[in-house]
């Protein structure tokens, strides 16, 4: 049982709107693939999940485990495995999660997979490299892939994709549109000697926005449904989802000389109110937002962090703030607060959103 006081909140109203925000930007017939990786961009990947379920037509996971907690929560949706593990590929068909190809270790490596599951037209989605580098299969190793996937009947090409290196920097737009035209280049040619057309799919949040010209059928929406965008104006369209809030644990009052928290790097310059909340760096509560550099909201108003971040509380300064014992706290409640911690911290709101510990309890609000 998790009893810890601190509790991050997931504004299901606020994800519905983010997903119709960017499906207004689609053409009718693109589908949209939901990305749940890394507990749902720190939040709870199968409680989105299952608020998103009906809603989108594909989730993606990072691993196969990721993936097998969807289905034991009884989501049905298609679900692919961005970056699955070769050992755990009999899982994988067992749980019915379709594997990314990236390699000819894991094409090799599935194929037997399916033979020996006596599988027939599994879906498998062959992913390309066209400059991001991480990785993908290469462009001119087409006629073997096909050729060793033709040989077996057992699985499907369910969809060709790629990943784009840099969507959201406008500056880099000839190496986004040199990739986009690759990877049509790459799907032309597989489809001269297919039977049937896969799915394609390359964009993102920020490729949505930025090069609508290719949706293709699918387009893949990570951070976008968790209310951030590629620059101000978008990010300012969309709804923050995730709100980590706790309690004031104890009040001190300190006097001029006193200093707070290990290392005594908070030293009172004159009589000071410090409430201590129970959350810290175990919690994802990064060291640097210490001495001031970071904040919480308590009845509306800032409190910043006083003296170094602890595993387990912060404490902060409130001696201009009207409050007790036992006071709601937000860490953060807005994509403003997100995003200065991001700052603050030196990292983007990515990272913030998915350091949260998973010692902290999370609850969607609906």
């Amino acid at each position: 049982m998790n009893n810890h006081v601190t509790v991050l909140e997931i504004d299901g109203k606020a994800l519905e709107h983010n997903l119709n925000y960017i499906k207004n930007k689609l053409q009718s017939d693109t589908k949209i693939l939901a990305v749940v990786k890394a507990f749902g961009y720190g939040s709870d990947g199968v409680q989105v999940a299952t608020f998103l379920q009906g809603k989108v037509d594909y989730f993606a996971v990072a691993y196969t485990h990721e993936g097998i907690a969807l289905r034991q929560a009884g989501i049905e949706t298609p679900i692919l495995v961005l970056h699955p593990q070769i050992q755990n590929f009999d899982l994988l068909v067992k749980n019915r999660l379709e594997p990314s190809i990236y390699n000819f270790k894991t094409l090799t490596s599935f194929l037997e997979c399916a033979d020996r599951n006596l599988l027939m037209n599994y879906p498998i989605h062959l992913k390309f490299n066209t400059g991001l580098n991480r990785l993908g299969l290469w462009h001119n190793d087409i006629p073997i892939i096909l050729s060793r996937i033709r040989e077996s009947k057992h699985v499907k090409i369910q969809s060709i994709f790629s990943h784009l290196a840099a969507s959201e920097d406008m500056n880099e737009r000839d190496f986004t549109v040199k990739q986009i035209n690759d990877f049509v280049a790459i799907v032309k040619q597989i489809y001269q000697h297919l039977d049937h057309e896969p799915m394609i799919h390359i964009l993102n949040t920020s490729g949505v926005v930025n090069y609508p010209q290719a949706q293709f059928d699918m387009v893949r929406v990570g951070i976008g449904l968790y209310g951030f965008g590629n620059d101000q104006k978008e990010t300012s369209q969309l709804k923050n989802t995730h709100v980590l809030k706790s309690i004031i644990s104890q009040i001190h009052m300190i006097e001029p000389g006193e200093t707070v928290g290990y290392n005594r790097a908070f030293v009172a310059n004159r009589y000071a109110k410090i409430a201590t909340i129970p959350v810290g760096h175990a919690d994802g509560i990064s060291r640097k937002l210490g001495s001031g550099k970071g904040y919480v909201t308590i009845q509306g108003k800032k409190a910043p962090i006083a003296g170094n971040v602890c595993m387990d509380m912060i404490m902060v300064d409130i001696t201009e703030i009207d409050c007790k014992e036992g006071d709601l706290v937000y860490i953060f409640q807005s994509q403003e607060d997100i995003l200065h911690i991001a700052n603050a911290s030196e990292t983007i709101s990515y990272e913030i959103l998915t350091a949260i510990s998973q010692r902290v309890s999370r609850i969607l609000i609906s």
